[in-house]
Parts: structure tokens; C-alpha cells; sequence
């Protein structure tokens, strides 16, 4: 016995926006997916594209206006291509995260501006909440971002657990190492710095939005940082021509989404990791063993315990990585915190006097290898008292006792405002710092 199968009545406009998303560059299985159809059906419509034209024209009178207009040509273009990027994302099983979203949105509308002309210039995107809200109800996105309740319980059970590792394995704090992936800005400045820089340089400057990622980690000792590692869009971007990637003060890789993905993950783990922990341990003496802790992201592969003789491999329970997670127990907020320091003095600096470059100059100066410079630099600064701090919560007894809480953040955020306001780039009050950091 057999049934017969509906046949679905395709409309003319459901055919010229299938036909509108081929000549966008969308494929075949794209546009079915999207517009839920038979692959098939869109290759017979992309077949027939000439006779579905001259239908739509004389379907359509020539003296007929159209009365509203619901998005502009950019925003309906940047909107299709950001939905195949999210695709992307999601099909790597890598992070997507509004503030994520909203500045790839950005930057292609830019992008699309850029490449259509003057014609689009009237038309304006800022990405905001509202935006998203539409946007995300429109393409059903789901986050990887979504708050997730912490588990506290989980937090408090597994320390006890931890000391039973350390003990079964005899690891000292200089044994012990963990590591965790950021996002950085690199060529970012808080909002009212940049609104009186925009004075300074005249029309036309605009704040980048350039993105990169950082793998940062140390030992429980606060001894030994590790390398940082750098995830960038480009392997051979122009700044870096000439230059050789084994010179540089971080381990250069990339990935056009700038996102740290299992493969270089795991031959970081066995050609960067390993390697230093085995030298480490040689210099000061040690047997050569070592434990990693690292929490559950989609980038870090479950099987790396069985990937080095040496190096013990243990995952942090689901959802604990803010209450115990070494590295995000004030580490990356005070690298970043210097890191923005840093720049902001190197503007000052710079730009302060006479026969100087203007700030504009030393913007488009300002490339991903001077920040390379900057983040190993920043990274060099944090303190070895301020790397063992951050263990007190998963591993209390590795902190020598009457060691204060560092309290660096607060102070680096006080002193960039200082340094704005020497310049006179404007009121940068520390909320202003406080939000871009944690933009980052």
C-alpha cells in the first residue's frame, strides 16, 4: 500500500526569493533548508529562473509603486549572509554569542556599504538589542551564550575531589596548570575616550572593532605563564609581512572566525604544551608530570589524556567555570586591564607634543603586531602573587596563608581614567573602562 504525497504549491514569490538568494551566492541546499523545499525543487526553479521572470513582469503593472519598504537592500543582504554565518558557527560547534552576533552584523553592513557605494550610504545600522530580538526571532537562533545557572553545589563538591587527584599523583602547585580562551578587542577604546578623539582627528574616524582570541594559563606556583596563544582571522595578514611567525612573543595561528577550534587546540596541546611543561620541569628539578584543568568548551577535546604520557587531563564539573576556574578568577580581567593601559599610554605617548602624529595617524598605525607587542608586554606584568591568588577557591592550600586578594583591576581602571584625562581625551568616567572590559 502506498499514499500519494502532497504536492505543495510553490508561490511566485517564494520562486524570485529563491532565484534573489542564488544570485547572493547562497547554495542549493542553503536556500532549501531555509525556505523549506525539496532540493530539488529549488534546482528546477534555478532551471526555469528566465520563465519565472517574465511571469513576475507581467504579473507586476509598470505603473505599480511599492508602498512600504521593510528593510533596506544592504540590511536584507547583511541579514542573509549573517544567518549563514551563524550556520557556520553552529556546524563547528563554535561559540555564538549576541555581542558576537551584533559585531559581525556590524561589520558586514559596513562591509556591504563599502562594496555597493554611495547609493547605500543613507542607510544606517547600529545592531542594537531591538535588532536582535527581531533578528533571532526571525532565524530561530539559539545561543551558546544563554546564561546557564552556576552550579554552586558542583563548585563546592569537587575541590575535595581535586586534593584525592593531587594526592593520587603527588602534584606540587608548580605541577599544576590551567588554562581558558578570551576574546580581545585589540584596537578598542572606551566609548567617551573615542567621542573626543573623534573631535581630535576630524570626521571620518571611526572605532575598530577588530577581534581576536587568546588561550592564556600559568601554574598554581604563579611561577611559570604560559605562551599565550593568538587566534586570528588571517594566517598572513599585511602588518605581518616579513615578519617571521616563530619570532613573535605569542603562538600565531588562525582561523578565519578568530575562534580557538578543537584541531588547534589539540596541536597546541601536544606541540606548545607539552613541550614547555616537559622544560619547565627539567629546569626547576621536577619529575615530569603535570595536571591540566580545563573546563568543558566545545573546543577542548575530550580525549587530550590520552594524548601525552605525562600530562593528566581533568575537566571542571559543568557550569563552575565562574565561581572556581583559576584563569577567570581575576587573571584575564587584569591582563586585560593592563593590556588597555598599555595601549592608551602608547597613544599618549605618541601623540603628545610637537612634530607628533596626529591620534588619526597613529590609529591606522596602531596593527595587530604592535598588539602582539602589547598583549605579551600586559601578559609579562601580571604578577606571580596575582596567578597563585587565583587558586583559592578551587585549591586554597596552594596559597600561602595571610596572602591578601589582589586588588589590581580597580586601580589599573583608575589609572587609565587618570591617563585619559591628562590628555584631555574627554570625562572617561571608570564605568566607561568597567564596560569595555568587559566587552571584551
Amino acid at each position: 500500500h502506498s499514499a500519494k504525497r502532497d504536492r505543495k504549491s510553490i508561490t511566485l514569490h517564494m520562486k524570485l526569493e529563491v532565484l534573489r538568494r542564488f544570485e547572493e551566492g547562497e547554495k542549493l541546499t542553503q536556500i532549501a533548508r531555509a525556505l523549506g523545499l525539496a532540493t530539488s525543487t529549488v534546482a528546477s526553479i534555478r532551471v526555469n529562473k528566465d520563465k519565472i521572470r517574465a511571469n513576475s513582469q507581467a504579473a507586476t503593472p509598470v505603473s505599480a509603486t511599492q508602498l512600504t519598504r521593510c528593510r533596506g537592500v544592504v540590511m536584507g543582504h547583511m541579514e542573509r549572509l549573517l544567518s549563514l554565518w551563524i550556520e557556520e558557527q553552529r556546524q563547528q560547534n563554535l561559540p555564538i554569542s549576541t555581542l558576537l552576533i551584533q559585531d559581525k552584523a556590524r561589520r558586514l553592513f559596513v562591509q556591504l556599504q563599502h562594496e555597493q557605494g554611495s547609493g547605500t550610504q543613507a542607510e544606517t545600522f547600529g545592531a542594537s538589542n531591538g535588532w536582535f530580538a527581531r533578528f533571532k526571532a526571525r532565524n530561530n537562533v539559539l545561543l551558546t551564550d544563554e546564561p546557564a545557572v552556576a552550579d554552586t553545589q558542583a563548585a563546592a563538591h569537587y575541590p575535595p575531589m581535586l586534593r584525592t587527584i593531587l594526592e593520587e599523583g603527588c602534584y606540587s602547585p608548580r605541577q599544576v596548570f590551567n588554562v581558558d580562551e578570551t576574546g580581545l578587542f585589540w584596537k578598542r577604546l572606551p566609548e567617551r575616550m573615542l567621542l573626543a578623539l573623534e573631535g581630535a582627528a576630524g570626521p571620518g574616524f571611526k572605532a575598530s572593532k577588530d577581534h581576536l582570541t587568546l588561550l592564556l594559563g600559568g601554574n598554581a606556583a604563579g611561577d611559570f605563564k604560559l605562551k599565550p596563544l593568538l587566534v586570528y582571522p588571517s594566517e598572513n595578514p599585511r602588518a605581518l609581512k616579513g615578519c617571521s611567525k616563530a619570532s613573535l612573543p605569542v603562538v600565531w595561528r588562525s582561523n578565519r572566525n578568530d575562534w580557538l577550534t578543537p584541531s588547534i587546540f589539540q596541536e597546541w596541546f601536544t606541540g606548545c604544551f607539552c613541550p614547555a611543561v616537559e622544560s619547565y620541569c627539567a629546569s626547576h628539578g621536577l619529575p615530569h608530570r603535570a595536571l591540566l584543568l580545563l573546563d568543558g568548551a566545545p573546543c577542548h577535546p575530550a580525549h587530550l589524556g590520552g594524548l601525552s604520557a605525562h600530562v593528566r587531563v581533568e575537566f571542571l564539573p559543568k557550569n563552575t567555570s565562574a565561581l572556581i576556574q583559576p584563569m577567570n578568577q581575576g587573571v584575564i580581567a587584569t591582563f586585560k586591564a593592563y593590556y588597555l593601559r598599555r595601549t592608551l599610554s602608547q597613544l599618549v605617548q605618541e601623540t603628545t607634543g610637537e612634530d607628533r602624529p596626529s591620534v588619526r595617524e597613529f590609529w591606522r598605525s596602531y596593527t595587530v603586531v604592535t598588539a602582539v607587542d602589547n598583549i605579551a608586554e600586559a601578559w609579562a606584568e601580571l604578577q606571580p602573587a596575582t596567578m597563585n591568588s587565583a587558586w583559592r577557591k578551587l585549591w586554597p592550600e596552594c596559597v600561602p596563608a595571610g596572602t591578601p586578594e589582589p586588588d589590581t583591576v580597580p586601580q589599573l581602571r583608575r589609572s587609565i581614567v587618570a591617563l585619559a584625562r591628562h590628555v584631555g581625551l574627554g570625562d572617561a568616567a571608570e564605568a566607561d573602562v568597567a564596560s569595555l572590559l568587559q566587552a571584551h
